[in-house]
């Protein structure tokens, strides 16, 4: 994927420091194997943990890239493996499958009107992740869109862009809005 990126000519562009600093964002980067960096808001997320593997209970009948449901805070999480979502390798396939997950919730807010009455709640959702690695402030305004043939069909519905670091490193940006509207029923 990242070799798709560079050969279409993807550019910096080019920003004040002025209207870098008005337009910073703070994300969480991480990793998808086998060589895909992605990252979503900090704003979108609740927490970072690591699950083993026992702990989370399978569901009959539901998309491969569930993996199923943990009990987390007393509460149901569903929890998804994200590379398989977005078209990789599903993690329990992988060489260094292992017996935990490291798991990043995201949580969106959700409102509506029902039958004339307002009812608002926020939905949540695990994502398995092969490694998080760190936080990291990117200027939104350099967040770019990627030609679309260098995008899988079935990363289009959950990314925001791309940004290209300094050091020549592309990391994919996700939203995590996206991902759980995505979600089954």
């Amino acid at each position: 994927m990242i070799s798709e990126f560079l050969s279409k000519g993807i550019s910096l562009g080019s920003a004040t420091a002025e209207e870098a600093a008005k337009s910073q964002e703070q994300f969480l980067r991480f990793h998808l194997a086998p060589d895909f960096n992605a990252a979503l808001p900090v704003e979108q997320m609740t927490e970072v943990f690591t699950v083993s593997t026992t702990k989370v209970v399978p569901i009959p009948h539901m998309p491969a890239w569930v993996i199923g449901v943990y009990n987390w805070r007393g509460e149901i999480l569903w929890l998804v493996d994200l590379g398989y979502l977005l078209g990789g390798t599903p993690l329990y396939q992988q060489a260094d499958s292992r017996s935990l997950y490291t798991a990043i919730v995201v949580n969106s807010q959700q409102s509506g009107a029902r039958q004339g009455n307002s009812t608002a709640g926020k939905k949540m959702l695990g994502l398995a992740v092969n490694r998080v690695e760190d936080m990291e402030w990117f200027n939104s305004d350099l967040i770019q869109s990627p030609p679309e043939s260098a995008v899988s069909e079935a990363l289009v519905p959950f990314l925001r862009g791309y940004w290209l670091k300094n050091s020549g490193e592309i990391v994919v940006v996700l939203d995590g809005n996206s991902i759980i509207a995505g979600m089954p029923k």
